[in-house]
């Protein structure tokens, strides 16, 4: 699969066209702007207005791809979206509302008890449980990041849960499926079938979301700064992405 190795701006998408596009969408830092606190994300009448919008112009060919849990996800853009990814891929609700969740991994226990402890350190670590995984915060705590990518590694070869590296966080999970999985499985299904893919999105475990619609003759669009990525196209920001969703046609 192609990779844009060159590190310069990505050109902006045409406006997108709701007829032919099916469309999945990251959330923190693409459809939300990054907190410091995962909490403190919440729901917004202009992001829940646009969804709207954009679920009736795709005839439900819409799914949100995030790595927060089903229910985050629900509270965040108020149960608007049927079609939804959480925990990275990991669980899948399909837009029949049938779930698919994975048993957690027997090592995930031991995992979440590490990351506690270590978290006793600063009062800026936060520790996020989310069944399936378990992620290790640090924007708060920046000082601690060489010693909280150390102890991921460490916790990640006692127990054999993948080891999953973001913005200023760590993330230990079990392993199965990725962003690409969820996408080319609601690709599968009658209403997404026979369009052409889109993904948004702008952290490095979308880059999976972006390999997989570029096979199925789609594109990716990197949210933020330039890097090596399977995006063709690009945008600033969460204000960029979501004005350029607004003027979808």
């Amino acid at each position: 699969m192609p990779v844009e190795s060159v590190l310069i701006s990505l050109p902006a998408p045409k406006p997108l066209r709701l007829g032919e596009a099916a469309l999945f969408l990251d959330l923190d830092g693409t459809l939300a702007p990054i907190a410091a606190r995962p909490q403190d994300v919440r729901p917004d009448a202009r992001r829940s207005r646009l969804l709207d919008q954009l679920k009736e112009g795709l005839s439900g060919r819409l799914a949100v791809v995030s790595g927060r849990t089903l229910a985050d996800i629900d509270r965040i853009l108020e149960g608007r979206i049927t079609c939804v990814s959480a925990v990275h891929g990991l669980v899948r609700r399909d837009c029949d509302g049938s779930l698919h969740a994975p048993e957690p991994h027997p090592g995930m226990e031991a995992a979440v008890a590490a990351l506690r402890d270590f978290a006793k350190r600063d009062a800026g670590l936060l520790v996020e449980d989310k069944g399936a995984s378990v992620a290790l915060h640090f924007r708060l705590a920046r000082g601690r990041a060489l010693d909280a990518r150390a102890l991921a590694r460490r916790v990640a070869e006692q127990t054999g849960l993948a080891l999953q590296e973001g913005d200023m966080v760590e993330e230990l999970r079990t392993p199965g499926p990725s962003k690409g999985d969820s996408v080319r499985a609601f690709m599968t299904t009658p209403a997404f079938r026979d369009s052409v893919p889109v993904f948004v999105g702008d952290d490095a475990t979308d880059e999976h979301g972006f390999a997989e619609v570029v096979r199925l003759g789609g594109f990716g669009v990197l949210v933020g700064n330039p890097r090596e990525t399977h995006a063709r196209f690009g945008l600033r920001n969460v204000e960029d992405v979501l004005a350029w969703l607004e003027a979808a046609r």
